[in-house]
C-alpha cells in the first residue's frame, strides 16, 4: 500500500478499536520497524533506541502482565474501566515496545561532558521521533495503532519475560492491529495561533 507522506501524517490517529486479523505479514511489519530504527535520527548519531516487536502469544502476554500489574494498584471499583482498556490493546495483532539503551546515554555523557545534561533529553526526543515514524509507517500499511505508557510499572516483568538487558529502559508501548473502529474527527486549535512566520 502506498500513500502520500503528508496524507499519512494527516491520517495517523490513535486507534483503540483494533483486531487480530492479519492486514500485512509479520515480515512486512518487521521490515517497517527495522527501517524506522535504522533511519530515524539521533543526537551524535548515537543510535540508542531499542525496539521489541511482539506477535501472537507474546503480544497477549504483554497485556496480561499489564492487567495483572494494574490490578494490584488500581482500586477495585475503578478496575473495570482499566480492564476494558487493556483488553482493547490485547485484542490487537501485535505490540511494538520502545526502549532507550541507557548505556549509550551514559557513554555519551562521559565522552562529551559539556553536554552531559542534554543526552537524556536528546535520547527521549530521538525515541519520540522513532515512535512517530513507526506509528505513521503502520498507518501507511493500513494498520491502526496507539501509544501507551505503562512504564515503569511493567518494566521489570517485561525485561524478565523476554530476557532483555537491564540497561534497556522501557519508554512506550504501541499496540496495533486491523482497524475496527474509526475515531471521531479530531479538533484542532487554529494553526495561526501556534505558528509564527517572520519574512
Amino acid at each position: 500500500m502506498r500513500k502520500d507522506f503528508y496524507l499519512a501524517v494527516q491520517n495517523r490517529r490513535s486507534y483503540y478499536g483494533i483486531g487480530k486479523e492479519k492486514v500485512v505479514s509479520e515480515k512486512k511489519i518487521e521490515e517497517v520497524v527495522k527501517s524506522a530504527v535504522k533511519y530515524t535520527p539521533s543526537a551524535f548519531n548515537s543510535q540508542g533506541a531499542r525496539v521489541v516487536v511482539l506477535f501472537g502469544d507474546n503480544h497477549n502476554e504483554l497485556w496480561d502482565i499489564t492487567k495483572e500489574t494494574l490490578k494490584e494498584i488500581v482500586p477495585e471499583e475503578e478496575f473495570a474501566a482499566t480492564e476494558e482498556k487493556i483488553a482493547s490493546f490485547r485484542n490487537g495483532y501485535g505490540t511494538v515496545l520502545f526502549f532507550i539503551d541507557d548505556d549509550v546515554v551514559k557513554q555519551l555523557q562521559k565522552e562529551y561532558t559539556l553536554y552531559k545534561d542534554n543526552f537524556p533529553v536528546w535520547a527521549q526526543q530521538s525515541n519520540g521521533m522513532l515512535q512517530y515514524v513507526v506509528w505513521t509507517s503502520l498507518e501507511l500499511e493500513g494498520l491502526g495503532a496507539s501509544l501507551q505508557h505503562y512504564n515503569p510499572l511493567i518494566d521489570d516483568r517485561v525485561k524478565s519475560k523476554w530476557n532483555l538487558p537491564d540497561n534497556w529502559r522501557l519508554i512506550a508501548q504501541m499496540p496495533f492491529g486491523k482497524i475496527l473502529a474509526t475515531p471521531e474527527d479530531k479538533q484542532f486549535q487554529p494553526v495561526e495561533e501556534r505558528v509564527k512566520i517572520f519574512n
